[in-house]
């Protein structure tokens, strides 16, 4: 089966606070021929796992390169990549993602009212606005 997993399946991975759940949750992604994780899915997996369980960044980044380098997962690597780069850099993983997706498309400069975020991406060369 080539599966999809939802954010609420990679966090009872990734946590393991339901027992049955989460073997349940381990099970279809290790048996799973092919396991495509998304995206939005990813940055929603952060997001809860830093707020809603106040896991530290370096834990968290930990647990995704772990999961995105199994070998029957897909993922944009390179998306991926920014969204840990921005982490270690302090920063949220959303947003390197985003900056990343941006840039692909076509998209020069990446606009924010988060400074944070511009001063982080500026320090990696890229092009930011925060409109005033």
């Amino acid at each position: 089966m080539k599966i999809t997993p939802d954010t609420n399946v990679l966090v009872r991975v990734l946590v393991s606070d339901d027992p049955k759940q989460s073997r349940s949750a381990e099970a279809m992604l290790e048996n799973a021929e092919l396991v495509a994780l998304t995206l939005p899915a990813l940055c929603e997996c952060v997001w809860v796992l830093s707020r809603g369980y106040t896991i530290e960044s370096e834990a968290i980044a930990d647990r995704i390169r772990k999961m995105t380098t199994s070998a029957n997962v897909v993922a944009n690597r390179a998306a991926v990549d920014a969204g840990l780069q921005m982490m270690a850099d302090g920063g949220d993983f959303a947003d390197g993602v985003i900056a990343y997706e941006g840039r692909w498309s076509g998209g020069e400069t990446f606009v924010t009212f988060d400074k944070r975020a511009a001063k982080l991406l500026e320090a990696h060369g890229r092009k930011t606005r925060v409109p005033v």
